[in-house]
């Protein structure tokens, strides 16, 4: 059942929500914000800023030298793809390792085109807003006046492209056919956004919920209102005026730049490669492009949206997308118009991360310093820890200025309504997705000194961060900078958290969602079912092997669980049993197969179904055992517990949607 959880985090969160995040339902990357100093708090001791070492290319290429390396033999990836830029000029671009381990092919920074998974998403707000500076659209309007298919209605809102920008459209989370390598099983744009539409979770504007689906529902109006394909607008519009010659959207690649187009690994002892890897919806994560192509877009627009005498946008439209668009605290980054802000060291970066199975990447841009950093490894050893990690010993190494906050003394009890459960709103509650629910969330402790602590958030080293109150509602983590700001509603109860990607907030779970309640409780029903199961067996087998030997009979007053009931035992154990074979299977597959996902899916949806049906006579006899005088307590316990194992299984079902529509997840 972890697995089944993996799956939801990999393709999901692990796959295309930014990286910078920390571990996938907690995106809490270690970014700052400007110091906050609060009357009557105490100043924590901090360590004097190293000296600042000179951003030259010399020194430069030396770090990157000696970190990139280090980090592919840590984290066994193939090659990877290095830019740095400062006020227009090019510092460092280098490829390291192999584009093609077989091959022994090297990574050429200005022709290996890596897949970069959500930095597509950037190019996919140009467009829209290339086509709104012509008039073409209204990024306020209703997204439905755009679309030959209707968004379903909700909440009494409808969703605007400036929703969709910044994430707040209020879409559940949808994985399925979202990706996968063999190009037979791809869809065209409109069939994909007509045939995976989530539900809506939340209204339009008001919480955030990072959405692959809504980036593509965008992209869709792009091919709409300019009536071309999508990756035809992109390349024509984009890509041909900036030079970008090794970019593509097409999937799979043209037969013209397939040679040049990165394997991706998982390992490099992998052979084959994971192959190319098809992500639906393409405006969403389908582009690959080479370093020295992303160079050419983040000199556009850092300069204005120009380009050697081409422009793409508007220098105002630029800067209305590098504007703040939604956040609750002025201490957090904002998400912009499409791009969202990374803090570090006082250094507010704007751009994107993209993850697929194999291909982790990053794209920053820093306007006041007017820096530029792009980097992007080939395989999936990569996934977390060495973004954060180059992105933190960058801005510490060449721009270390930065003020510790002042910690504020609070004591436990004054900070206990933090404590609980929660998990992100990128999620799916209404699908099959729901089952790994549980196993993403997160525990809010605060000990006896008042400090915080997360239980799946660690530091690059594996150790439990330790987070102190700076101000009202906003928590740092010590001797770094990564932060929470509570989110109350009007009685004063928390009820969500904001973090570092604005992308998503962390919620609060209810008692009766709490994965400790809900493990704990699935683990003592299934051990509960166990030995009725096992003592069905073992009657049987000595009734075939022994048929000479007189029947066994229960002792007076004792009674054998009877057959509604043990019914009920076997097909929740079997029910069981196709939970753990899916998790086997995704855990030996690169790739998740969605047809082989969705027979599983349907397997545990049926005998899910049989259990419930007759976990109702399970039911019945735990009531009637209690009305027959002639039975001993034993069996009467015997058959409740049997009852109430039954009893909370049949609600994890339905509850975490093992019962319902198969294709939907």
């Amino acid at each position: 059942m972890t697995r089944v959880s993996t799956l939801i985090l990999l393709l999901a969160l692990g796959l295309l929500l930014p990286a910078l995040a920390l571990p996938p339902q907690v995106p809490v990357p270690q970014k700052s914000a400007a110091p906050v100093t609060t009357a009557g708090s105490q100043q924590s001791s901090a360590t004097p800023p190293p000296s600042t070492h000179p951003l030259e290319k010399g020194d430069l290429e030396a770090f990157f030298d000696g970190l990139v390396p280090l980090q592919m033999e840590r984290s066994d990836v193939a090659g990877a793809t290095v830019l740095v830029m400062k006020d227009g000029a090019e510092l460092l671009k280098k490829g390291y390792g192999y584009s093609d381990i077989t091959k022994k092919s090297p990574v050429d920074p200005d022709t290996s085109m890596f897949r970069l998974a959500s930095i597509s998403k950037l190019f996919t707000w140009v467009s829209v807003m290339q086509l709104s500076e012509q008039g073409k659209l209204d990024i306020d309007a209703d997204v439905n006046k755009y679309l030959d298919f209707a968004i379903a209605p909700a909440f009494g809102k409808p969703i605007t492209l400036r929703h969709l920008m910044t994430h707040t459209g209020g879409f559940e989370e949808v994985l399925h056919d979202i990706i996968f390598v063999d190009p037979k099983k791809a869809h065209s744009l409109r069939d994909f956004m007509m045939q995976n539409q989530p539900r809506r979770m939340y209204p339009p504007g008001e919480i955030p919920a990072y959405s692959n689906y809504g980036v593509g529902l965008a992209g869709y109006i792009v091919e709409r209102v300019s009536a071309e394909p999508f990756e035809q607008y992109v390349s024509e519009h984009i890509f041909l005026p900036l030079g970008m010659k090794h970019s593509s959207f097409s999937e799979p690649m043209t037969a013209e730049l397939a040679p040049y187009v990165s394997d991706g690994y998982r390992a490099t002892t992998e052979k084959p490669a994971i192959g190319f890897e098809v992500f639906n919806p393409a405006p969403a994560g389908g582009i690959s492009s080479a370093a020295g192509d992303m160079e050419k877009f983040a000199l556009a627009l850092l300069n204005g949206g120009e380009l050697d005498g081409h422009r793409i946008l508007k220098t105002e439209t630029r800067d209305a997308m590098w504007t703040r668009q939604f956040g609750t605290s002025d201490s957090l980054p904002p998400q912009c118009m499409g791009f969202y802000q990374t803090w570090r060291n006082n250094l507010h970066f704007l751009g994107h991360d993209g993850d697929l199975i194999a291909f982790h990447s990053m794209f920053l841009l820093e306007p006041t310093q007017k820096l530029v950093i792009f980097v992007s490894y080939n395989s999936a050893g990569s996934a977390q820890r060495n973004r954060a990690e180059l992105l933190d010993g960058f801005a510490d190494r060449y721009f270390p200025a930065y003020t510790a906050p002042a910690f504020q003394t609070i004591s436990a009890e004054g900070q206990k309504d933090i404590a609980g459960n929660f998990q992100s709103t990128r999620r799916a509650d209404s699908t099959k997705l729901a089952i790994g629910n549980p196993a993403g969330q997160s525990i809010f402790s605060v000990d006896k000194e008042g400090v915080l602590t997360i239980d799946t958030v660690k530091d690059l080293r594996g150790h439990t961060r330790k987070w102190k109150p700076i101000g009202k509602d906003l928590w740092q983590v010590q001797d770094e900078q990564a932060r929470l700001f509570a989110i109350r509603d009007s009685s004063g109860k928390i009820v969500r958290l904001a973090v570092n990607f604005p992308g998503v907030q962390l919620e609060r779970v209810p008692w009766y969602e709490h994965k400790s309640f809900v493990g704990i409780s699935l683990a003592i029903s299934l051990l509960i079912l166990l030995p009725v199961v096992a003592a069905s067996l073992l009657r049987f087998f000595r009734r075939l092997l022994f048929r000479r030997r007189p029947p066994l009979k229960p002792q007076p007053g004792t009674l054998w669980v009877t057959l509604g009931p043990r019914l009920a035992a076997f097909t929740w154990i079997i029910v069981a049993i196709w939970l753990a074979a899916l998790a086997i299977n995704l855990q030996s597959e690169a790739l998740p197969s969605f047809p082989v996902i969705q027979r599983y899916f349907s397997l545990i949806n049926w005998f899910s179904f049989l259990a419930v049906f007759f976990s109702i006579f399970a039911l019945v006899a735990g009531v009637r055992i209690w009305q027959r005088g002639d039975v001993r307590t034993i069996s009467r316990v015997k058959f409740s517990l049997v009852a109430t194992a039954c009893l909370f299984l049949t609600w994890y079902s339905i509850h975490w949607n093992l019962i319902g529509p198969i294709r939907r997840f």
